[in-house]
């Protein structure tokens, strides 16, 4: 079982947890949840949605009105292949997620790879696109996943690439304007030869929060650590483990920081 729980907050150079408990929204229907994202007005959120050995998976959404979040609804372009990860771009016309969904390129080939999607929209009230692949320039012939976003839509992820110190790592791809870098490695302040993934960047990039596995030192099977970055020469310092009120000794994964409300979601298995 998979469950989504929070941590109220404050993120200054002391991290001070003031509550932990699980998720509001009720999602004892379904058999795994993970992946949670919330928008900044705290009125619609995305989740992904799993069977239990996580052959299928789904991306949900949930809107609250009037104070009550209503019954989650499945997102129109879901269909036979995999959709996880969602996050929604801060000025919330844009849903970025994972997929297995093949490009035509794909499609002659029948090669199934993750790569990163998004979905747009003009406002909250109107549709969802369907799904562009966010091309070459980020997407490779292996594995992304877990895409998130700075408000200046800088890009983070993971990536499986034999060019990484580990098998899974965190990379940056820098927006331009109009399209992005390609993907660079963050250095060994954040990755290693063992296995970073799930990674939130903050929404003015001062700190990364993520998942390392099986790391010296850990609570459990996968912890939750943060890097902050240094002001002054713009380098990320050494990550920190985030302590036992929230690593345990099972899997923390899938952060989301609401820095408007100061709460910490994340995933438990």
């Amino acid at each position: 079982m998979v469950r989504i729980i929070l941590a109220f907050l404050l993120f200054t150079k002391v991290m001070l947890s003031q509550e932990v408990e699980s998720l509001a929204i009720d999602l004892s229907q379904y058999s795994n949840v993970r992946d949670f994202c919330i928008n900044q007005d705290g009125d619609e959120a995305f989740f992904t949605i799993q069977s239990i050995n996580q052959e299928i998976s789904q991306i949900v959404q949930v809107k609250k009105v009037n104070g009550t979040w209503k019954e989650p609804e499945l997102l129109p372009f879901c269909d036979e292949y995999n959709y996880l990860e969602p996050f929604l771009s801060y000025d919330q016309t844009k849903l970025f997620f994972v997929s297995n969904r093949p490009t035509a390129a794909d499609a002659k080939t029948a090669k199934q790879n993750f790569d990163i999607w998004y979905v747009k929209r003009k406002s909250k009230t109107d549709k969802w696109s369907e799904p562009f692949n966010l091309g070459e320039n980020v997407n490779s012939d292996g594995d992304e996943f877990y895409p998130t976003l700075a408000e200046n839509n800088n890009l983070y992820f993971t990536m499986e690439s034999p060019n990484g110190l580990g098998k899974d790592d965190i990379y940056f791809c820098e927006w331009n304007g109009s399209e992005y870098s390609t993907p660079k490695l963050l250095d060994n302040t954040i990755n290693s030869e063992g296995y970073e993934f799930n990674a939130f960047i903050s929404r003015d990039e001062s700190f990364l929060i993520y998942t390392k596995y099986n790391a010296k030192g850990g609570e459990g099977s996968g912890d939750l650590y943060i890097a902050r970055k240094n002001e002054s020469n713009d380098q990320w310092q050494p990550a920190i483990n985030m302590g036992k009120i929230i690593n345990t000794r099972f899997m923390e994964y899938c952060p989301f920081y609401d820095s408007k409300k100061h709460i910490l979601y994340w995933s438990q298995k």
